[in-house]
């Protein structure tokens, strides 16, 4: 086996399990906290209740909540130079994916200068971060897991893939009660951003014994619980969607990720659609272009989305992807692109510029330009 490496944060798990984080900022030197949230949280109540959590423990905090659903370049700047001014010493973040990549992109800047575009693609970031405690309010980004960090340069449209060791948070607090809170469709695209993670580290370059286990048993859980989830709002369900996630994070953090999520930040930079809208449209067409050069994982993807059944290799994999396809059918939301996109005229540009996502270079199978428009006109 080649050499492997795994990073992951410390991780505290468990419902309530909000109420550690000022202690936990206070074991990390803390007196004066930056909070990252959105309005979204402010309106379900969470910030607030980590606001009075602070001030029990006598922490002093300040608050940013200028956050895009795809967090801006001039957004970080912006932030950085309220961590900076206001002499904080940890960053706090609460929320979905925007809000922790957000804060990811701040503490960079705090911690290194420049501009956020300075440290696009892989290990980049020479000096230390501020600690970071995340606290994810969904169960899909994986951003309180990983080594990845999404900013949009607006200049470019382009949403920058920043990976480094560094981005990993000192702390990640989990609290599925954070779940209760979210509409159903929230908790269904989020569940299907973890699923995509889990499939493609699963078949990425850079999968390992240290990867695989924890991106199959995702993929189990959420094939296995979303559905009930969302029907029953269960806390049981909502718990496995956090245990899956987390596990999705952890594989997908050191194994890296494919042209799904190449194409979704190419999607994103340029007309701004929700990250979580992109994967069940594009999933199934990666997944059958790259199944050529991973047959035998795809048709283990498809034993656990078909259950026990004899069938050879090649329909495994096939019908399971069609039935994936079906699931996400089953929960309403888009399954072709034409329903999120205005027109194809700049579907070249956004394959052009996916090819230039560091998450192409560990899809199994290489591909042109050309190779991915074919998804994209797949899944039109």
């Amino acid at each position: 086996m080649d050499t492997s490496k795994f990073a992951i944060p410390e991780i505290i798990f468990g419902h309530g399990a909000i109420k550690h984080v000022a202690q936990c900022a206070l074991r990390l030197g803390a007196r004066r906290v930056l909070v990252v949230s959105d309005h979204g949280l402010e309106r379900a109540g969470w910030v607030e209740k980590l606001f009075d959590i602070l001030a029990y423990d006598g922490l002093e905090w300040v608050y940013f909540n200028d956050v895009s659903q795809n967090p801006r370049d001039y957004q970080v700047h912006n932030g950085a130079e309220i961590y900076l001014e206001e002499k904080a010493d940890v960053v706090i973040a609460l929320g979905g994916g925007s809000p922790l990549d957000m804060a990811k992109g701040i503490a960079t800047i705090a911690g290194n200068g420049g501009r956020i575009d300075d440290y696009e693609r892989a290990n980049r970031i020479m000096r230390p971060l501020p600690p970071m405690i995340f606290v994810p309010s969904t169960a899909g980004s994986g951003s309180d897991i990983s080594q990845f960090c999404i900013i949009t340069d607006m200049q470019r449209q382009v949403k920058m893939s920043i990976i480094s060791r560094s981005l990993v948070p000192n702390i990640s607090i989990i609290d599925p009660d954070l779940l209760l809170t979210k509409p159903p469709e929230l908790v269904v695209s989020s569940a299907i951003d973890a699923l995509s993670h889990a499939i493609e580290s699963y078949v990425s370059k850079l999968a390992s014994p240290f990867t695989e286990n924890q991106a199959l048993n995702a993929i189990k859980i959420i094939i296995t619980h979303l559905e009930p989830a969302v029907e029953t709002r269960s806390v049981h369900h909502l718990e496995q969607l956090s245990i899956a996630s987390t596990w999705a994070g952890m594989s997908f953090s050191n194994a890296s990720l494919g042209a799904v999520h190449a194409l979704a930040h190419s999607l994103g930079g340029v007309s701004d659609i929700p990250h979580g809208l992109v994967h069940p449209i594009l999933l199934p067409a990666v997944m059958r272009y790259n199944m050529p050069e991973c047959l035998e994982k795809m048709a283990t993807i498809g034993n656990i989305i078909l259950g026990p059944c004899i069938r050879s290799r090649q329909d495994l994999a096939a019908m399971g992807i069609d039935q994936l396809g079906e699931f996400f059918k089953s929960f309403g939301v888009p399954v072709h692109m034409r329903e999120i996109a205005p027109d194809d005229s700049k579907l070249e540009h956004i394959c052009r510029m996916a090819l230039q996502d560091a998450c192409m270079l560990t899809n199994p199978r290489d591909a042109d330009w050309k190779d991915l428009l074919g998804i994209c006109l797949e899944a039109w």
